[in-house]
């Protein structure tokens, strides 16, 4: 009882803390995660007799936390994208999703098995696992909330390309453990199977099933007689609804659930545009998301403390930075060189590519799933890497963002917030 009470008082601190220090935060170049994962750290370094959260040990918890986590940020992601649907206006998120996350896992698989000194397959688990950029982490690179009209190129082209590549990147996770299962002799025939079941089948059935389930719930949402129509009180049940009923049928019918969520908001955003009540829903996401971060952020300082990088070597942290500082950069410049974003945009973009919790839930899926003989190294590699990016994305995305907001003669998010204060207060008597 008294762990329970103890982890009852740091949850409580960790979740006020989380109610104000983003607000806190916003004119410094800190984010809130890097302060979280080092009350982690600090929490878990003391003698209190806290059980060791190493997500190896706990590899259904850790899996099943971080699903949860992401789906719930995939639907607050689709919401808070003004911008209309259309291969055309989606061209720079498109692009860094088809093109780039591609050359990322065939590059990053490539280097950590030539170089790196990986097994192949676990080489291109390790290349899904950090490919895609995170949808929970990147909230100070990513658009405003609904209808607030802070959705420059930037913002946009990060926020489309969080909410896609989490669920296209499930191909390469499925792909990995092909490998890592299938003889010589059945290899040709279980790469078959993979293309058409795991992209083909997986992937259509993820953007059919989330259309279909934003089209419902807008029909059941904003459609039905006004006798019947769902409380405005209960807006934020119906947001979990959204996520939890358009992941669940995707993955019952085998498709990508990341995928589904990601679509049925972005679906649902487009009716009624205007409604306050992608507003709501999008508060009501937004703070169950920043409860599930702050519980994965604690115990992922708490995973460093009690071990999580020991194996790390010399080669993994190289591999990290490898795919931090050059692959990501280089490659997202070239991906969007015909584009029509600025070069300064166009730097930006490429060089935010934040990894995080998406990260953790591949590779325990993964883990789960069969077992790679060097699972303790690709935590400790992943693990280095979501670290590196949370605190060299965190310390930047402040004054890099406001340094383009200027750039671009648009009041920065600090300005902003300050503005909406002063409008807020009541007026001096």
């Amino acid at each position: 009882m008294s762990h329970y009470n103890l982890i009852l008082v740091v949850l409580g601190v960790a979740i006020l803390a989380v109610a104000w220090l983003p607000s806190l935060l916003k004119k410094f170049p800190l984010s809130y995660p890097i302060l979280f994962v080092g009350l982690g750290m600090l929490v878990f370094w003391l003698p209190l007799g806290l059980p060791n959260p190493d997500p190896n040990e706990h590899s259904t918890f850790t899996m099943h936390l971080t699903e949860i986590c992401v789906t719930v940020a995939l639907t607050g992601t689709g919401l808070k994208i003004d911008r209309k649907f259309s291969l055309w206006r989606w061209r720079a998120p498109l692009q860094l999703v088809m093109v780039l996350m591609g050359i990322t896992i065939a590059v990053f698989t490539v280097v950590a098995w030539k170089l790196g000194g990986l097994l192949p397959a676990s080489a291109l688990l390790l290349a899904a696992t950090l490919a895609p950029t995170d949808p929970v982490l990147a909230g100070d690179v990513q658009v405003g909330n609904p209808g607030e009209g802070r959705e420059d190129n930037v913002r946009f082209a990060l926020t489309g390309e969080a909410g896609l590549n989490d669920g296209l990147a499930f191909p390469f996770v499925h792909l990995a453990l092909v490998v890592l299962a299938a003889s010589s002799l059945h290899l040709g025939q279980e790469l078959l199977h993979w293309a058409w079941m795991d992209v083909l089948y997986r992937t259509g059935m993820g953007v059919l099933a989330g259309w279909l389930a934003g089209r419902v719930l807008s029909f059941l949402i904003f459609d039905l007689p006004r006798r019947v129509q769902i409380n405005p009180e209960a807006y934020g049940f119906v947001a979990l609804a959204v996520t939890l009923t358009a992941y669940g049928v995707t993955e019952l019918l085998h498709g990508y659930g990341f995928l589904a969520v990601f679509v049925a908001a972005v679906t649902l955003r487009a009716h009624e545009r205007s409604h306050e009540y992608h507003t709501e829903m999008h508060e009501f996401t937004d703070q169950l998301e920043r409860l599930l971060i702050v519980v994965i952020l604690l115990l992922f300082g708490g995973a460093i403390v009690r071990g999580l990088l020991a194996p790390l070597t010399w080669t993994g942290a190289a591999l990290g930075l490898f795919l931090l500082l050059i692959l990501r950069p280089m490659g997202g410049i070239l991906t969007l060189g015909r584009s029509r974003v600025t070069w300064p945009e166009r730097l930006v973009i490429s060089f935010f590519g934040i990894r995080g919790i998406g990260s953790f839930f591949y590779l325990a899926f993964a883990l789960h799933e069969a077992k790679f003989a060097d699972g303790r190294a690709l935590w400790a590699i992943t693990g280095f890497t979501v670290l590196t990016s949370i605190i060299l994305h965190g310390t930047l995305a402040t004054p890099v963002m406001d340094w383009l907001d200027r750039r671009h003669g648009r009041p920065t998010a600090g300005e902003l917030e300050e503005q909406q204060h002063q409008e807020a207060a009541p007026p001096a008597s």
